[in-house]
């Protein structure tokens, strides 16, 4: 087996940034996450193992009985070593040293909603800093201002937590689609790239150019505080009546029960938007030189090996000259051709400075290496 160093020129690390497109489909209190449906498993009525409408984090544990599902685990030791959901307290005196703690692996995310219509607002509050700090970009940010004031108006804050979107939404890319009885009745998109949600549709339709609220890009926040009326039935959301912004995604996780019995059941939702991400790619150059790599140590590799007995009965390999078998074509039956040294390429090792393997990389397709050719192989690694 040959080894070949890595030099400085062969391994370099760039940042490679996506933008995941995501798609939320909300319809009598249901979240569709991409489009995906909730598919019932033998043990449970989503077979992903979490609730519908909420991804999976690890994605473990899926359609698995109860009693057998995997978990993370530590034991008490000297290092301290904790879950976050285990208090001081109950770590330093009713756990005994080798006790096990537990975890879950059924963790799962989703979009939520919340309305403010009175004076407690505490998640409003919080964020009244934030929405400040980026009025430079819009004076719809501003926590008061002539465009109204956060602490009185009604409002929709819709959440989305970071691990469905990454380290920001992308500037422009959020629509919010308003829909009744299968009809458009409103559509807001960030047009401008300020975060301003500007309606753009159905054309003509009532408060279009209006702004309706802002996007915090890369907190996961939206707020809406258009209050203008979209459409003219009556439907019962937090009160009865016409169809706003402010009743946008209602029943998504707000703890609002939608049911046969109201008119709510026309309304839906579509929510859409890019998340930014960035990871880090390793990129490793292998080369296989000219007049290198073109022995093998596969058996097939020689014509054939001596097998002997000796007088004592006993088998024994002897070392005796092999012949490597030509595989060079021909396009003639009656004529061999000339010797050439042929190799195949299917694998690359990875080795660490101890020569141990930590990694395999394989080509779809077997590469055919000869004294003079030559390859640079280029590997890629999400770290």
């Amino acid at each position: 087996m040959s080894y070949y160093r890595f030099h400085e020129d062969d391994i370099f690390i760039n940042t490679l940034e996506a933008y995941p497109q995501y798609s939320y489909f909300v319809h009598s209190g249901t979240i569709y996450i991409n489009n995906v449906p909730h598919l019932p498993g033998a043990n449970s009525d989503n077979s992903i193992g979490v609730p519908k409408g909420y991804i999976s984090l690890y994605e473990y544990n899926i359609d698995r009985p109860t009693n057998s599902k995997i978990y993370p685990f530590l034991e008490k030791d000297g290092k301290k070593h904790v879950f976050k959901k285990i208090k001081n307290s109950l770590y330093n005196t009713e756990l005994l040293y080798g006790d096990q703690l537990t975890s879950s692996y059924n963790l799962s995310a989703s979009i939520s909603r919340d309305y403010y219509s009175t004076s407690t607002r505490s998640r409003i509050s919080a964020l009244r800093n934030t929405l400040d700090h980026y009025a430079y970009l819009s004076p719809h940010y501003q926590y008061s201002s002539s465009f109204g004031n956060k602490e009185a108006q009604n409002i929709n804050l819709i959440s989305i937590p970071s691990i469905l979107y990454g380290s920001e939404i992308k500037k422009g890319s959020v629509s919010l689609k308003y829909f009744i009885t299968g009809s458009l009745i409103g559509e807001l998109q960030d047009r401008n790239h300020n975060g301003e949600l500007v309606q753009v549709g159905p054309t003509g339709s009532t408060g279009s150019g209006s702004i309706a609220g802002v996007v915090l890009y890369k907190e996961g926040f939206i707020v809406l505080t258009g209050s203008w009326s979209l459409d003219d039935k009556n439907i019962t959301y937090e009160t009865t009546g016409n169809s706003k912004w402010i009743y946008f995604n209602y029943g998504a996780n707000d703890g609002n029960t939608v049911n046969s019995s109201t008119t709510l059941l026309s309304s839906s939702y579509v929510l859409e938007y890019k998340g930014t991400t960035h990871t880090q790619v390793m990129t490793m150059l292998t080369h296989a030189k000219y007049g290198e790599l073109n022995h093998s140590n596969n058996p097939t590799f020689v014509s054939s090996s001596d097998l002997q007995r000796t007088s004592e009965h006993r088998e024994q390999y002897t070392e005796t000259p092999k012949e490597i078998k030509n595989i060079v074509h021909s396009d003639f039956t009656d004529e061999t051709p000339a010797f050439k040294k042929v190799t195949y390429i299917s694998k690359i090792g990875i080795f660490d400075e101890n020569k141990k393997l930590i990694g395999i990389a394989k080509v779809a397709t077997p590469v055919r290496k000869t004294e003079e050719k030559q390859y640079t192989f280029k590997l890629k690694l999400d770290i």
